[in-house]
C-alpha cells in the first residue's frame, strides 16, 4: 500500500480501512489511558533527580504497546524484535547486507504472526487482515499481507514515538509556551499540530516516483519515472507558506497546516489514533511531573540515524527539580 498506485492502492487501502474506523479508534481510548498510567507509575519509581531516557521509558513503549495490542502481537521478545527491526528499516545508513538481513528477519517475524492467527484467530486486526486475505472476494497476495502488516504496525508506532518525543522536547525548550498550555490558555491540540508542523515524525520520504510529468510553476518539470524525495520537514517550515516565523515553534500560531500525515489518497489512516495517543499522553505526563526538565543541554541531543525519521535518538530528562 505504501508504494501502490491507482486501483492497487484502492484495493489494499479498502482492506485495511476497517482497522482504523472512528469506532475502533474510540474503543482504544481506555487502553491508551491504562497503558499511559502504567508507564507513568513505572517512571515515578525512578529517582526524581536522576536522568532517565523518556524516549525509552515512555514515548516508545506507549505507542508500541497500543499498536501491538491492536494487532494481537505477542508480548515479550517478539515485540522487542519488532521494535529493533522497524528502527533498522528507518536507518538509511545501513549497508546492503544489513538491509537484506533486516528484510529476511521481518519476513520471518511477520510470517510467524500470520501463521499463528490462521491457526488461532482472535479479536485483533491481524486476524481481520488474514481473513480478508483468505476471502476469495477480497484477495491480496501473501506478500501484500506481510507488507501491509509491516506498514501499519511499524508506521503505527514509530511515528507516534517521535511525535511524543518531539512535543516534549519542544515544550521543554520553550518554557513560556509550556506555561501557556499548562495554564489552559492554549489547548493540547495546538501543541500536537504545531509539533507536527515544526518537527514532523517523518522528515523525508523516499520511494516516491512520478507517474506522469509534473509541471511545477516557476520551477522544473519532474519527468515521468523520476525519483522524488518529499521533504515534509521543509514543507512545514516554508516561509512562503507559513510566513517569516515559519522556523519558530509557536503553539499560538493560527495556521498550523502540515503534511505530517501525508496528503490525498495516501493520507495516514492511523492519524486519529496517533493524535488520540498524544492527546492522552502529553497532559498526563506533565500533570504527573510538572517540574520535568532536560537532563542535558538541548544541543547535545542527537537525531535518529538516517534522513527518514525526524525524531531524537534519546530524550534524557529529570522528572523533578530535586
Amino acid at each position: 500500500m505504501f508504494t501502490a498506485y491507482g486501483a492497487d492502492h484502492r484495493r489494499l487501502r479498502k482492506l485495511i480501512a476497517p482497522a482504523f474506523t472512528a469506532r475502533r479508534t474510540d474503543a482504544m481510548l481506555p487502553r491508551v489511558e491504562r497503558i499511559t498510567q502504567a508507564l507513568l507509575d513505572d517512571l515515578a519509581q525512578h529517582p526524581g533527580g536522576a536522568p532517565v531516557d523518556l524516549r525509552a521509558r515512555f514515548a516508545h513503549p506507549l505507542p508500541m504497546q497500543v499498536i501491538c495490542e491492536l494487532f494481537g502481537f505477542p508480548e515479550g521478545e517478539p515485540r522487542a524484535e519488532l521494535a529493533r527491526l522497524v528502527e533498522a528499516i528507518m536507518d538509511t545508513t545501513a549497508t546492503p547486507e544489513q538491509a537484506g538481513a533486516t528484510a529476511a528477519a521481518v519476513h520471518t517475524l511477520l510470517t510467524g504472526l500470520v501463521d499463528a492467527k490462521r491457526e488461532q484467530p482472535a479479536d485483533d486486526l491481524t486476524s481481520l487482515l488474514v481473513s480478508a486475505r483468505d476471502d476469495e472476494g477480497h484477495r491480496m497476495t501473501e506478500q501484500e499481507l506481510l507488507d501491509t502488516l509491516l506498514l501499519v504496525i511499524g508506521a503505527g508506532h514509530e511515528t507516534t514515538v517521535d511525535l511524543l518525543g518531539n512535543a516534549v522536547y519542544a515544550l521543554l525548550t520553550h518554557p513560556d509556551q509550556l506555561k501557556l498550555v499548562l495554564s489552559g490558555q492554549v489547548p493540547w491540540n495546538s501543541v500536537i499540530e504545531e509539533t507536527l508542523r515544526w518537527s514532523p515524525s517523518i522528515a523525508n520520504l523516499p520511494l516516491r516516483f512520478a507517474v506522469e510529468d509534473i509541471e511545477i510553476p516557476g520551477g522544473p518539470t519532474i519527468r515521468k519515472g523520476e525519483a522524488i524525495l518529499p521533504a515534509y520537514a521543509g514543507a512545514g517550515r516554508d516561509p512562503g507558506f507559513h510566513g517569516d516565523t515559519a522556523a519558530a515553534y509557536d503553539i499560538r500560531r493560527t495556521g498550523q497546516e502540515h503534511l505530517a500525515f501525508g496528503h490525498g489518497v495516501h493520507h495516514c489512516l492511523g492519524a486519529p489514533l496517533a493524535r488520540m495517543e498524544a492527546r492522552i499522553a502529553l497532559p498526563a505526563l506533565f500533570a504527573r511531573f510538572p517540574d520535568l526538565q532536560l537532563a542535558v543541554p538541548a544541543e547535545e541531543l542527537e537525531p535518529t540515524s538516517g534522513f527518514i525519521s525526524g525524531g531524537l535518538r534519546g530524550l534524557p530528562v529529570r522528572l523533578t527539580s530535586g
